[in-house]
């Protein structure tokens, strides 16, 4: 009740309100229901309850009592203060997003790819592990594109973007290169079996569809795969062996992969 009106709302002895679903009912129970609201947002409510069997002074139940104005604003004060630090945090979590991610596709862009590989090579030479790369990129895209219009490209990169997120390990990084292109970025991954994945990918992109394009099948994956440190000991060597894998596999006829 007290998101519903926007208001606290008190449940006692003395204020017979609607007693609210999420509250056992108690003859002498005392609840206190404050809604959080900052910014214009409801984004949750603070509830206080005290269930204590209470002998009545003065016609009020002695928890009620204890609920005084005082604590009453009190709660209010609170809940005011919490529903704004986590506004905050809500603030501060979107700006962080919208900085690390590309918001057509929901992948990671193209400067937390860069981030992100510094890190996974300075993690790998520590314990001497490889780490894969596979750069991917749509066949046939601008075609796709020019032929169904911008809409249509964009629906199909959102919904590659989809498709490459149920394809990846949770230490994995996903990432929007630009355009068409995409990277992967596998941890601990050696070069077999990081090209056996891609090959998985290329293969199941042929049953990707699009509602309303039966013809998506002409898009198909090219795919250039590297490893640190064997095709290179930098973040920037390994990425251009990616790449010209990846040229190299549009070149030989696109739909194939290719390892650096």
């Amino acid at each position: 009740w007290a998101l519903r009106r926007g208001r606290t709302h008190l449940v006692d002895g003395t204020h017979a309100g609607v007693l609210c679903s999420h509250v056992k009912a108690s003859a002498a129970s005392v609840s206190l229901c404050v809604p959080m609201i900052a910014q214009g947002e409801t984004i949750g409510v603070l509830h206080l309850r005290d269930g204590r069997q209470q002998t009545p002074v003065n016609g009020v139940t002695r928890a009620a009592a204890n609920l005084s104005a005082s604590k009453q604003q009190l709660a209010v004060t609170v809940s005011e203060h919490i529903a704004l630090a986590l506004t905050n945090l809500a603030l501060q979590e979107s700006l962080r997003s919208q900085a690390i991610r590309d918001p057509l596709t929901g992948l990671f862009n193209r400067r937390y790819m860069e981030e992100s590989l510094e890190r996974e090579l300075r993690r790998a030479a520590r314990n001497a592990a490889p780490v894969a790369i596979m750069m991917i990129d749509l066949d046939h895209f601008k075609d796709f594109n020019d032929e169904n219009g911008h809409a249509a490209g964009d629906e199909l990169l959102r919904k590659f973007g989809a498709f490459l997120e149920t394809k990846v390990r949770g230490e994995d990084i996903a990432c929007r290169y630009g355009g068409e292109e995409f990277t992967l970025i596998l941890p601990d991954a050696s070069l077999e079996s990081a090209r056996q994945r891609a090959e998985k990918l290329r293969s199941d992109m042929h049953g990707l569809h699009l509602d309303g394009h039966q013809h998506l099948s002409g898009v198909t994956l090219s795919i250039g795969v590297a490893t640190f440190p064997e095709q290179g000991a930098t973040a920037q060597s390994v990425l251009r062996a990616a790449d010209a894998a990846l040229y190299r596999a549009k070149r030989a006829g696109r739909d194939r992969v290719l390892v650096g």
